[in-house]
C-alpha cells in the first residue's frame, strides 16, 4: 500500500464501475426513458423534489452540456438556492436520442450536493461513457435527458423485500458488481427473478449468482423525471 486511495475500473456486463473509497460512478444501459415519478419507499431516508426543482435540475443538466459544447447556456441564471440542493445523495443522468440510449453515468451514494452532482454526471454522461462517441455539437438538439435521485442504498436479507417497479438492485459477488435502476424491469416487463437474474448480467455473473452464499444483494429506490415525460405533458 501506497497510502494512495485505491481506485479500480471494471469493465463487465455492459457497465464501468470507477469505486473511489466511497465514491462509485455506474453506467447503466437503461431501458427507454418516459418513466413516472417513482414512489418514495416510507422509512428511507430520501429527499423528495418538488416540480419545480426537478425541472432546475434537467435545465442545470442541459445548460451544463451546452456550455461544455461551447454553443451557449448560462449556469448563473439558473435558481438553486433551495435548502434541500445542500443534501448528498446518488444520482443518475441519462440521454437518449430517438429512444436510444446515448449515455448514463451516476453516483450511486451522494458524495457533493445535488446541483453539483448533476453538473458531474450530466458531463460524465454526455462525454466520458465509454460505449459511446463524446457527444456531437450537431446532436444537442436531439437529445432528451431524465435525471435519477436515488434514495440510500440498503441491504436485502430475503428477496420478498424487493418490490419490481419501487427498487433498484445491486448484486455484488467478489470484484463484480452490477446495478440496475428502479423504472428497468417495468419498463421490460420483467418479474423479481428476471430482474435478480438481469443484475447478475449487469454484474458479468451467472444468472443464478444471487441464490449463491457470498453474494451480496442491496435495493434502493429512485425518484425519476425527464425532459421527454414533461414535452408528453405540453410542458
Amino acid at each position: 500500500m501506497t497510502g494512495k486511495k485505491s481506485i479500480l475500473f471494471l469493465f463487465s456486463g455492459g457497465c464501468k464501475f470507477l469505486i473511489d473509497m466511497r465514491r462509485v460512478i455506474v453506467n447503466n444501459a437503461k431501458a427507454q426513458t418516459g418513466s413516472p415519478d417513482y414512489m418514495i419507499r416510507e422509512g428511507v431516508d430520501m429527499i423528495e423534489l418538488d416540480r419545480k426543482q426537478q425541472d432546475a435540475l434537467l435545465a442545470l443538466a442541459r445548460t451544463t452540456i451546452a456550455e461544455s459544447l461551447k454553443i451557449g447556456g448560462k449556469r448563473d441564471d439558473l435558481e438553486l438556492g433551495d435548502e434541500i440542493f445542500k443534501n448528498k445523495c446518488g444520482a443518475f443522468v441519462t440521454i437518449h436520442i430517438r429512444g436510444r440510449l446515448r449515455g448514463c453515468i451516476g453516483y450511486i451514494q451522494g458524495v457533493k450536493p445535488i446541483p453539483e452532482t448533476i453538473i458531474d454526471m450530466a458531463r460524465a454522461s454526455a462525454f466520458k461513457d465509454p460505449r459511446f462517441p463524446p457527444l456531437r455539437a450537431e446532436e444537442y438538439d436531439a437529445i432528451d435527458i431524465e435525471i435519477s435521485v436515488l434514495s440510500p442504498i440498503e441491504p436485502v436479507t430475503d428477496i420478498r423485500e424487493i418490490v419490481v417497479g419501487r427498487d433498484g438492485l445491486i448484486i455484488s459477488r467478489g470484484f463484480n458488481s452490477g446495478l440496475l435502476l428502479p423504472q428497468v424491469p417495468t419498463e421490460q416487463g420483467w418479474d423479481l427473478e428476471t430482474f435478480l437474474q438481469q443484475t447478475c448480467y449487469k454484474a458479468g455473473l451467472p444468472p443464478a449468482a444471487w441464490r449463491e452464499k457470498g453474494t451480496k444483494i442491496e435495493k434502493f429506490s429512485a425518484q425519476v423525471f425527464g425532459e421527454k415525460e414533461r414535452a408528453g405533458q405540453g410542458q
